[in-house]
């Protein structure tokens, strides 16, 4: 590994693809390879400015804005791409495309993005499967280990759309996500309405629990099968939590199956010597509308849903 620095400081124009485009995602798409910490710890310093003022993170930038970067060291490692069998799992995954946006059904397992402890998420490993592509960012975020509809935006006005849409809860966005919980499932569909507060961490991940201090959080969950100690559920969710359908389903006594978090961690484990090692929650269903078109797009399940349920007949 070896360190190269940017040759001075760079003074960077906004122009209409960067419009509205949050500062901290800007500075991460102009300074790849540099570690997401440093990122920030330069704009807390003030070493970032716009207009020559200081920004915060979450500042939108405008069209004319002049930002300045300061020399920046980089780390580049010899292993700076992503193994190319993970590149064409992502590849292969996409479902559906058009001139605004894409949808991956994510695999169960892959970070959507890189972090602390993760070099490739879906959008690097996409991003290096379609270099030429102006434009591929991620709209919205799901757990690593949930599956399903993934939106991804071509341009920067599919994603302050997008990014409104999932801002306005139920109203412009159907999110309807299936689920293998233990335990059957008793009486009809039910409306979970419990309020979630992030409390801090365990072991340095982020906790989730119901907390009346907490955000409003509204889940309808349905039973669609049972099968002996598990229930096959339908999930519709009209806020968009962190955690949100995993800390309903443990709250009221029916925790997703494989949720090392917030599951049963002795039915998981037993379940691990059969070969079922994921969390069975998938993002099924996106519904929403971008102008005049329509978007309906679903993201079959895979056989492995169907032999864990068939196992527990």
């Amino acid at each position: 590994m070896s360190d190269l620095p940017h040759h001075g400081v760079q003074l960077l124009e906004i122009g209409p693809r960067n419009e509205k485009q949050r500062l901290d995602n800007y500075l991460l798409s102009q300074l790849k390879g540099v570690p997401k910490s440093r990122v920030y710890k330069l704009l807390r310093s003030g070493q970032v400015r716009v207009n020559k003022g200081r920004k915060k993170a979450d500042y939108r930038l405008k069209a004319g804005d002049i930002v300045r970067i300061p020399p920046v060291r980089m780390e580049v490692a010899d292993d700076s791409k992503a193994p190319q069998h993970l590149v064409n799992r992502v590849s292969q995954s996409v479902i559906f495309e058009d001139d605004q946006l894409l949808v991956l059904n994510k695999p169960a397992g892959i970070a959507v993005h890189s972090g602390s402890n993760l070099k490739f998420g879906v959008i690097e490993m996409l991003r290096q499967a379609r270099p030429d592509d102006p434009m591929l960012e991620l709209v919205h975020r799901l757990d690593r280990e949930t599956s399903g509809c993934l939106i991804i935006a071509k341009t920067l006005k599919t994603l302050n759309q997008l990014h409104q849409h999932f801002r306005d809860k139920a109203e412009h966005m159907e999110k309807i996500y299936r689920a293998i919980v233990i335990g059957r499932w008793q009486g009809a569909e039910k409306i979970i309405d419990l309020p979630l507060l992030k409390s801090g961490s365990r072991s340095g991940e982020r906790f989730v629990e119901v907390n009346p201090q907490g955000k409003e959080a509204r889940s309808l969950f349905t039973p669609l099968e049972y099968k002996d100690q598990l229930s096959l559920m339908e999930v519709k969710i009209f806020t968009g939590r962190t955690h949100q359908i995993r800390v309903h389903a443990q709250a009221v006594g029916f925790p997703i199956v494989g949720d090392s978090k917030y599951g049963n961690l002795d039915f998981n484990a037993s379940l691990k010597k059969h070969g079922f090692k994921r969390m069975y929650l998938h993002a099924y269903k996106l519904g929403f509308s971008l102008g005049s078109q329509n978007y309906n797009i679903c993201a079959p399940l895979d056989s492995e849903w169907e032999k864990l349920l068939n196992e527990h007949e």
